[in-house]
């Protein structure tokens, strides 16, 4: 990939807007507002740190212009004039950092709830949304002119706050996609049935945001170029329609795809689905229209961007989740530091899964500052004190960094001869090698930060009660799980992080005994290299959910290459070259099994800690060592741990 990123840092012109460069940072909804839909300190700070990141266009996160259209809990709005004053201290924070800012206009639609719309949602046609099954009310023709009308003033309102645009939300299923689709819209009325009738709803949007704003105000559309579902629209409906969106008033268009339903949910798309995947359709569409169009697609690194302009593929491009993991990582790219950006993971536990599954605020995985940036975590300590982290693991390198960063003399010991955890085995399997570039990440920042680090070295009571550390964080981790099962200990039994470091050889076929995460991601890695694979598991469904967006490529994976899933299977005993077991109250035999994998999850190692309570020294516990869970919580609690040194 090319480093001169001349293409990126260009400046570009949307109407008679002129942006510094054409990098454009998204709209993400974060549930930062207050819960009347007003602006927070919190959305400021957590916005003007993103400004400060010198990228040339920051979208707001999606912006209510009707109660009942909020799709998220604690949305903020732009219904009322009251949310003027919010909405210009927002655009005065952006900027004073040299950045230009855009509202984006929102109606959920039926991808909502009524607790958080305040009514039933409504909707094009009654169809409840396939991923809530709840109530959804047909709009009348009366209704529908109010949300004509709804929209303009939002973008009247954003004009009035000094937002330099607005964006149109039109992608992802949410209202205005379900007036264009025909698999949300079944209506019969001149917004319904044919492709003209169900884009009228969008054109007079325009028409009346025109005649609200004047002809120079900059209006861009987001939408699904595809929506990638059976009974959708396609890529050719969308080239149809965009020329007649320039000709309704947009000056840009936003180049996303699919909707909540698209299997593998690739509106949001983790690691599993290739960087810039979606470009080729911002490409499509970009030959059909005049005006500037923005490609967006899982792009994480600057130098893809670039390329992507160079090619022609889109006039701008849209970085989402990377703000999120590393609100500095323009400046660091434009300063060739490429080995200090804190690269996103894909992985979507700290964004749009708990937004979406946890009705938590966003964060990420990996950076536990976002959406706090309000509350200057990092502040240096009174009295630098000496900190033991033990465990270089996620949550150990996160609390070492933290206590770092509060100007403590930080030590990190690792008993193993490399740092990590179990996220060395999680980055094996397919997709998952940014874990690893993570670790080596957080290693380079802790050394660039003074804290000393012993690996290949255990710590033990003796060595805590002679060097007498001021505090010391636990990290030690969790070790495998491992039931009384006759036969578990057999010379044909591997753990699953064995056979992901790569210190236990598999040889097919192979019986996975547990289709959690960890084994799951070990079929996967067996598949890739061709090894048959059965997963038994006592759950009656999948402990791994299909609707998550990782959980579904793993299922679809497994599936294509004729994996085999045993559910409600209880495993009796292991023998030479089979697996005994019991399925719905019947004996089975899974033969041949030339290797059998325990991914059965695993237990807290707790020895240490009551080393330190013995000796009286202050400890906390952090990540695994206090319950085997996810990154997302072992990076967040290390870190918390580090800060409340």
């Amino acid at each position: 990939m090319t480093t001169n990123l001349s293409h990126i840092f260009s400046p570009i012109k949307i109407n008679n807007l002129e942006l510094k460069n054409r990098i454009v940072m998204p709209a993400m909804a974060t549930s930062y507002g207050n819960k009347d839909g007003t602006i927070t300190d919190r959305l400021i700070a957590y916005l003007e740190k993103r400004a400060r990141g010198g990228v040339g266009l920051i979208i707001s996160e999606v912006c209510a212009i009707d109660p009942r259209g909020r799709g998220f809990g604690r949305e903020i709005g732009v219904w009322d004039d009251m949310f003027i004053p919010g909405l210009s201290r927002l655009k005065e924070a952006v900027h004073g950092h040299g950045v230009k800012i855009a509202l984006q206009l929102h109606h959920a639609g039926r991808e909502t709830i009524a607790a958080v719309a305040g009514a039933n949602p409504e909707a094009p046609s009654d169809l409840p949304s396939v991923i809530l099954n709840q109530t959804t009310e047909a709009m009348s023709i009366d209704r529908i002119k109010e949300m004509v009308i709804a929209y303009a003033m939002g973008a009247s309102r954003a004009r009035q706050a000094g937002f330099d645009a607005v964006e149109v939300h039109g992608a992802h299923g949410y209202l205005i996609t379900q007036f264009l689709s025909p698999f949300s819209n079944r209506r019969t009325d001149e917004y319904g049935g044919s492709e003209e009738n169900r884009a009228r709803f969008l054109l007079e949007i325009l028409r009346a945001i025109r005649d609200r704003v004047g002809a120079e105000y900059p209006v861009i559309v987001r939408m699904s170029a595809d929506e990638c579902i059976k009974g959708g629209y396609t890529l050719d409906f969308i080239k149809w329609l965009a020329p007649r969106i320039v000709d309704a008033g947009a000056s840009a268009l936003h180049a996303s795809v699919g909707v909540y339903s698209t299997p593998g949910m690739l509106s949001i798309p983790v690691a599993d689905t290739p960087e810039g995947f979606n470009l080729f359709r911002a490409r499509e569409i970009k030959q059909v229209v005049a005006v500037p169009v923005i490609g967006v697609g899982r792009i994480i690194d600057p130098r893809m961007a670039d390329e992507a302009v160079a090619r022609g593929d889109a006039d701008l491009i849209s970085m989402g989740r990377q703000f999120l993991a590393d609100p500095e990582f323009l400046v660091k790219a434009r300063e060739g530091r490429w080995d200090d950006i804190r690269w996103c993971l894909g992985c979507n536990q700290g964004c749009i899964e708990r937004l979406s599954f946890e009705f938590k605020p966003t964060t990420c995985s990996i950076n536990p500052e976002c959406g706090r940036e309000h509350e200057d975590l990092y502040r240096k300590a009174g009295a630098p004190r000496k900190v033991w982290v033990i465990g270089g693991g996620p949550a150990g390198l996160s609390a070492a960094m933290a206590a770092a960063r509060r100007g403590h003399e930080v030590a990190l010991f690792e008993r193993r001869p490399f740092l990590g955890g179990q996220l060395v085995s999680a980055s094996r399997p397919p997709h998952k090698e940014g874990f690893l570039r993570w670790v080596e990440w957080a290693d380079r920042q802790c050394r660039s930060m003074g804290v000393t680090i012993s690996s290949d070295m255990a710590v033990d009571e003796r060595l805590v009660a002679d060097q007498r550390p001021d505090a010391v964080i636990l990290a030690t981790g969790a070790l495998p799980s491992v039931p009384r099962i006759d036969g578990i200990d057999g010379p044909n039994v591997v753990d699953a992080r064995e056979v992901l470091e790569g210190t236990a050889a598999v040889t097919g076929p192979a019986v996975i005994l547990g289709a959690g995460y960890v084994g799951m991601e070990t079929a996967d890695y067996c598949l890739a290299r061709d090894i048959a694979v059965t997963l038994v598991d006592l759950a009656a469904f999948p402990p791994v959910n299909k609707f998550t967006a990782h959980g579904y490529w793993l299922h679809r994976r497994l599936r294509d290459g004729g994996g085999v899933l045993m559910l409600r299977t209880r495993v009796t005993a292991i023998e030479k070259s089979s697996v005994v077991a019991e399925q719905d109250g019947k004996q089975v035999r899974i033969e041949p099994a030339a290797t059998v994998i325990r991914a059965f999850g695993s237990a807290p190692e707790r020895e240490l800690a009551e080393s330190l309570k013995k000796l009286g020294v202050t400890f906390i516990e952090a990540g695994d060592a206090v319950k085997p869970r996810r990154l997302i919580d072992a990076v967040h609690e290390g870190d918390a741990a580090g800060v409340s040194i």
